[in-house]
């Protein structure tokens, strides 16, 4: 079976390249085709890009030729003999990179119901992201809360923190198209500016008390010891950021004495007994209530066939992208017999 598939074949190299799928399946595998994609703006473009520190996650994990995305909803082709639940024509969501065709374990998916559209379905892997900052900063009633960075991740972890209790949030950017992009709703404070600058801000605003927790979501290594000067005495820094270059992060002189908490998260972890499952399926749930929104930061759609002029858009301008998607229904359709596991 003929597949599209996106490859990083080289740092800042971008392919679309056709390619061959072996179609039989296990017993608990699925043969999906990709409906909708989204680019992980951030972490996708650190992977094409291809800098990091030696020994870390990202030294570890990215080898070229690399295929990125982790974020996609697909229709079901063909159900393995042993999957049960998921049948032909469902909608699931996946984490799988950019690919037309692909093979995937029926555990490992989401089944999408009918209220939730592709391009929604296609938020859930970051979304469980955030969702684990959010749990991880342990959060009172009456709080005071910043986001720096509001790329793909910050937007959701504010979205979060209005449902969480909290009194203020301090939404932290310097891309003024960013913070557009955020619902108005009481006690939010909207700062296009660096966190460098919003410490003199959130001073005045607090009347002197500052943050109880900051998340830093934007995995930049200056922005730490920034992260920790707008905390009060115990307060908490959350990471939700994994910079690739931690020999140039520095935690900042007060954390000690100010006896200040980094946290850190990732995305792979389980938090309070809380599993991926259950973590997708409260997203979803927020989405039906419209107590969450996504579709409003959508700002850029793209055939996969047009995937480097894509990632070279991101390249020269993110701050003025959001959520960048790519339609897998702009591809001619194959017409798959699962009897014969041949493409008509």
């Amino acid at each position: 079976m003929d597949t599209v598939n996106i490859v990083f074949a080289d740092k800042e190299k971008v392919e679309v390249r056709k390619e061959t799928l072996e179609t039989s399946l296990g017993p608990s595998q699925l043969l999906c085709a990709a409906r909708c994609s989204l680019i992980s703006t951030g972490t996708e473009m650190q992977c094409l890009k291809g800098v990091f520190d030696a020994d870390t996650n990202w030294a570890g994990w990215v080898r070229y030729p690399f295929r990125p995305g982790y974020s996609m909803v697909a229709e079901v082709l063909e159900a393995g003999t042993e999957v049960r639940g998921i049948r032909k024509g469902d909608r699931v969501f996946v984490e799988n990179a950019h690919a037309q065709y692909f093979k995937t374990d029926a555990g490992s998916v989401c089944l999408l119901p009918d209220g939730i559209s592709d391009e929604q379905g296609a938020w859930i892997n970051l979304a469980k992201t955030t969702q684990l900052g959010v749990r991880r900063a342990e959060l009172q009633l009456g709080e005071t809360v910043g986001v720096i960075g509001l790329g793909l991740l910050g937007q959701l972890v504010t979205q979060y923190l209005a449902l969480s209790g909290v009194q203020q949030i301090f939404a932290i950017d310097p891309a003024k198209d960013r913070l557009k992009l955020i619902q108005e709703r009481p006690g939010l404070h909207l700062l296009a500016m660096d966190a460098g600058e919003a410490q003199d801000e959130i001073r005045h605003a607090t009347e002197g008390r500052m943050l109880d927790a900051v998340f830093d979501v934007t995995g930049h290594p200056a922005v730490l010891a920034r992260a920790t000067k707008l905390v009060k005495p115990l307060g908490r820094v959350i990471l939700l950021g994994d910079t690739a270059t931690p020999s140039r992060q520095e935690m900042g002189h007060n954390v000690v004495s100010n006896s200040v908490s980094i946290l850190g998260i990732h995305g792979t972890m389980t938090y309070r007994s809380w599993t991926h499952s259950e973590m997708a399926d409260l997203f979803v749930t927020y989405l039906l209530q419209r107590r969450m929104e996504v579709s409003g930061l959508i700002t850029h759609r793209y055939s996969p066939l047009e995937a480097a002029d894509a990632y070279d858009m991101l390249t020269r301008n993110r701050g003025s992208a959001m959520g960048v998607l790519l339609d897998w229904t702009k591809l001619p359709a194959e017409s798959y017999s699962p009897a014969s596991g041949s493409v008509k």
